[in-house]
C-alpha cells in the first residue's frame, strides 16, 4: 500500500522532470541554431562582409592604388558568391586576428592560417583550401641543419602567435634546446629578408612563402621540413555553422570549376622553377643594366599602356638588357626584334635602345589588341606568346583548341595545344606548320617571374587598420 502511494507520487514528479528537459533542450537547440545564423542574417541585411587578415604579399597589398592578394581574392570572390561588398580590415599583430574576430571587428579570418588544436579551441575552421609545411629557412652556405637535432642550440625568430611558435615550442618539449625569438610586428616575409642579408640566422616558413620569396630573395635556402603537410583553413566565431557552411560550399564551388587554382597560380605559379644563378645575375642586372634604359621602358610602356615592370621583365627575358644582342634566328636589340618587324615599324636604327624599345613595345601592343577576345591574364599571356613564336603559330594552337573543345581565348587551353605542334600528326594540318611550342610557354612562365619580382621590390604595404 505505501509503495503504491510512493508511486502515485513519484510518478507525476518524474513525469514533470521530463516536460522540463524537453523544454530545456528544445530551448537549448533553438538558442544554438538560432546564434548559428545571427553573422550570416548580420551581412546579408548590411549587404557587406567583412574580413580580417594581414597585411602582407601573402594575404593582401596595395600595388598601384588596387587591392590584391592570395587571401584577398579568395575572400572577394566569396563575397561576390554572397551577393555583397567586401570590407577588409587590417590586423596589426597576428596573434590579435582571432580575438578580434570574437569582438566583432569581422565575420571571418582569411590569412593563409594553419589549422592546430590550439585554434579550434579559439574558433571553428573551414574545411581545408590548401595545405602547407613549415621549413627552417637559412642562408644558402649554411649546411649544418639537416635534421630537427642540430637546431639545438640555434635562435630561431619567428612572428608572435603564429604556427611556427607552436612547433618551436613542440620541438622544445622534446628536447631540442631551442632559443625562440618572438616578433610582435615583423612579418616572416621580413624575417626571411633578415636571413638572407645575414642580420639573423634561422627563421621558419611555410613552403609556398618560402618559395615565393626565394625568387625575391636567392641567397636563402629551405633547409628542413619540421612539420607534415599542414591543412589551411579561415577561421569564424565558434556556433556559426550557418556562415561555416556558405564557406565551405564556396571552397568546395571554386574547386570544382578550377578558380582556386586560378587565384593560386596568378600568385604561386612555378614557385618551384628556381635557377639560382639566372635570378642572382637577374638581381644584380636590376641594379646595374636596368636604369641606362628604364626611361625609355617606362615612356613606351606608357604609350602603349602597359606596365613598365612588365616590359622590363620581358626585356631581360628577350636580352638580359643587352642592346647588342642577336639571337640566333637574327632577332635584335634590347626587345630582340626581326628585321622584318623592325621594318614594318619604321624602326631606322634596330640597335638603338630608345628606337628598339618603343618598336617591340608596340609591336606587343598591336598582338594585345589582335587577340582581344581573350580577357585578362588571358589575352596578355597569349601575346606574349605571340611575341616570342609569331602571330601565325598561335592562330593554329587556337584552331586546334576549337577541333578539341577547348576554349581557344583561354591560355591554359593553348599550354596544351602548343607542345602539340612539335609532332607531324598536328603540325602537318597546321596553316603556319611545325611549331616549337614548349618555347612560349616557358617565355611567358619566366616573364611573369621577372615581372613578380620586379612588383614585389615596389609593394606598398597598408598598415592601418582603416577598413578598405
Amino acid at each position: 500500500m505505501a509503495e503504491n502511494s510512493f508511486n502515485n507520487i513519484l510518478k507525476p514528479l518524474l513525469n514533470k522532470v521530463i516536460v522540463l528537459l524537453f523544454i530545456s533542450c528544445n530551448l537549448l537547440f533553438v538558442y544554438i541554431n538560432s546564434s548559428g545564423f545571427r553573422e550570416m542574417d548580420k551581412i546579408l541585411n548590411a549587404g557587406k562582409i567583412t574580413v580580417i587578415t594581414h597585411n602582407n604579399s601573402h594575404c593582401y597589398y596595395l600595388y598601384r592604388d588596387q587591392a590584391m592578394g592570395f587571401e584577398y581574392e579568395l575572400a572577394k570572390l566569396f563575397a561576390d558568391y554572397l551577393g555583397v561588398d567586401l570590407k577588409v580590415n587590417i590586423s596589426e599583430k597576428w596573434d590579435s586576428m582571432i580575438p578580434a574576430l570574437k569582438d566583432g571587428a569581422g565575420s571571418f579570418v582569411a590569412a593563409n592560417m594553419t589549422v592546430t588544436p590550439k585554434r579550434q579551441k579559439e574558433a571553428a575552421f573551414s574545411d581545408s583550401y590548401m595545405s602547407t609545411q613549415q621549413y627552417v629557412i637559412v642562408r644558402r652556405n649554411n649546411t649544418g641543419i639537416k635534421k630537427a637535432g642540430d637546431l639545438a642550440g640555434k635562435t630561431i625568430h619567428v612572428r608572435k602567435g603564429t604556427s611556427y611558435q607552436e612547433r618551436l615550442e613542440a620541438l622544445k618539449r622534446d628536447g631540442i634546446d631551442i632559443k625562440i625569438k618572438l616578433h610582435d610586428n615583423i612579418p616572416t616575409d621580413e624575417l626571411i629578408q633578415q636571413v638572407a642579408e645575414g642580420i639573423i640566422e634561422v627563421t621558419i616558413a611555410d613552403r609556398n612563402i618560402a618559395l615565393l620569396n626565394r625568387r625575391y630573395y636567392p641567397q636563402i635556402e629551405l633547409a628542413l621540413a619540421i612539420s607534415n603537410e599542414k591543412d589551411l583553413g579561415w577561421a569564424v566565431k565558434p556556433g556559426e555553422t550557418r556562415l561555416l557552411n556558405k564557406i565551405n560550399l564556396f571552397f568546395n564551388k571554386i574547386k570544382a570549376n578550377g578558380k582556386l587554382t586560378e587565384i593560386y597560380n596568378k600568385y604561386y605559379a612555378d614557385i618551384d622553377n628556381f635557377d639560382y644563378v639566372d635570378l642572382r645575375k637577374y638581381h644584380i642586372r636590376l641594379k646595374t643594366r636596368l636604369p641606362e634604359y628604364s626611361r625609355f621602358i617606362k615612356d613606351a610602356a606608357g604609350r602603349y599602356e602597359f606596365d613598365w615592370r612588365l616590359i622590363a621583365a620581358q626585356m631581360y627575358q628577350e636580352s638580359h638588357f643587352n642592346p647588342a644582342a642577336i639571337s640566333y634566328a637574327k632577332a635584335h636589340g634590347l626587345m630582340q626584334l626581326s628585321q622584318s618587324t623592325a621594318e614594318s615599324l619604321g624602326v631606322e636604327d634596330i640597335l638603338a635602345p630608345e628606337q628598339n624599345i618603343n618598336a617591340g613595345v608596340r609591336h606587343l601592343r598591336n598582338l594585345y589588341d589582335y587577340f582581344n577576345k581573350a580577357d585578362g591574364l588571358d589575352r596578355l599571356f597569349i601575346a606574349l606568346a605571340a611575341y616570342n613564336v609569331g602571330q601565325g603559330h598561335m592562330l593554329d594552337a587556337r584552331n586546334l583548341a576549337r577541333k578539341m573543345n577547348r576554349d581557344p581565348d583561354k591560355w591554359s587551353s593553348l599550354e596544351e595545344t602548343l607542345p602539340l605542334l612539335r609532332y607531324r600528326k598536328y603540325y602537318k594540318n597546321a596553316k603556319y606548320g611545325y611549331c616549337r611550342g614548349k618555347e612560349p610557354i616557358k617565355y611567358v612562365k619566366q616573364i611573369m617571374i621577372y615581372y613578380d619580382i620586379l612588383k614585389q621590390m615596389s609593394l606598398v604595404f597598408n598598415t592601418s587598420p582603416k577598413l578598405h
